[in-house]
């Protein structure tokens, strides 16, 4: 595989330091890093960036994630490894990310089951950061960005 183009928050250079900061900002929200870290990795999952989900990785694993998790977050209805709240965090993430799947992309039940879990910080850091997560991939995807040792 062969990249298209340098990552575009590269050859602008006032992109980066902007998202940056609004992930800074998104981690305010309370959530833990971990629940964080599943989130980004499902939603880059279903979208197919292979440079976010080999990225995320290590940091998950450096917070503290298990190799378990990890290797499950895809099968995450069937896996015993995850809690209630989490599950609704990632249920939330996946009709964010596959809007165009259903008429009503976040149906009120799964927004309900998120907010019986999370307060609305809480809610407003899990949607900024699935919000960032697909326009990172998004981003990876359409430019072929290489996963891997080849950063």
């Amino acid at each position: 595989m062969q990249t298209r183009m340098k990552n575009p928050a590269e050859i602008l250079p006032n992109v980066y330091p902007a998202v940056l900061k609004v992930i800074e900002a998104a981690r305010e929200g309370g959530v833990p890093e971990t629940t964080l870290h599943l989130l980004h990795l499902r939603t880059s999952q279903i979208n197919g960036c292979s440079f976010c989900v080999v990225g995320g990785i290590p940091g998950a694993k450096k917070d503290g994630e298990t190799d378990d998790r990890l290797h499950a977050v895809s099968v995450w209805r069937e896996a015993p490894y995850f809690t209630d709240a989490e599950r609704a965090a990632l249920a939330l993430a996946e009709a964010m990310t596959r809007m165009s799947d259903r008429p009503d992309p976040v149906p009120d039940s799964v927004w309900d089951d998120a907010a019986d879990h999370f307060d609305e910080k809480q809610l407003a850091s899990i949607v900024l950061m699935v919000g960032l997560t697909n326009l990172f991939n998004r981003v990876n995807v359409a430019t072929r960005q290489i996963a891997g040792p080849t950063w």
